[in-house]
């Protein structure tokens, strides 16, 4: 997980992050833990991809 993704993210880095993230959430969801804090981690995840592709314009 990213630590903290600004209006001024650098779009250069899009690809080697989504992908870190997208592998990042699948190993949560693999997981199939249901307990709070892993549901926090997963949603923030979440989050994170849902801005770098709004952001940079990406679509899936």
């Amino acid at each position: 997980m990213l630590d903290h993704l600004e209006s001024n993210y650098d779009c250069a880095r899009a690809g080697d992050d989504l992908h870190q993230l997208k592998q990042e959430l699948a190993a949560l969801r693999g997981q199939g833990k249901e307990d709070p804090q892993t549901q926090e981690h997963i949603h923030r995840l979440e989050n994170q991809i849902s801005f770098i592709m709004n952001k940079c314009d990406i679509n899936n």
